[in-house]
């Protein structure tokens, strides 16, 4: 076991869940950023294949943040996977550049392995 967090605990401690919680928030910008796009896919000629494919990553995303909270090890890789996938997706089928993907990377990035790193003893 590594030394470097021994006196950590597997309590969900505030910095963590603060972390999951702002992770959570972004990811749900981008749903509601697909479901405004779905609402308009009539006018703007999106194929309606396109969102079973994107809700499906949005589905990812918010399952592998609850994976996280339960310290599970595949949420912390299927996270970033299903981020970086819905960004491409969006700007290769939609030609947009979602703002929300790229600050909830930043903030995994940045903020989110901050609080995941010294608890990773505890993720099963």
């Amino acid at each position: 076991m590594n030394d470097n967090f021994e006196g950590e605990s597997p309590n969900k401690d505030f910095g963590f869940v603060l972390t999951l919680a702002a992770l959570m928030l972004f990811s749900l910008m981008g749903v509601g950023i697909d479901f405004d796009e779905y609402s308009q896919h009539q006018e703007i000629n999106i194929p309606l294949g396109y969102f079973y494919f994107i809700f499906l990553v949005d589905s990812l995303m918010i399952l592998s943040l609850i994976l996280i909270f339960f310290y599970k090890k595949i949420g912390v890789y299927i996270f970033p996977a299903a981020l970086v996938t819905h960004f491409l997706a969006h700007n290769f089928f939609l030609s947009t550049f979602l703002y929300t993907d790229v600050t909830n990377m930043f903030l995994y990035v940045g903020v989110g392995l901050l609080a995941i790193i010294p608890k990773w003893q505890f993720f099963k």
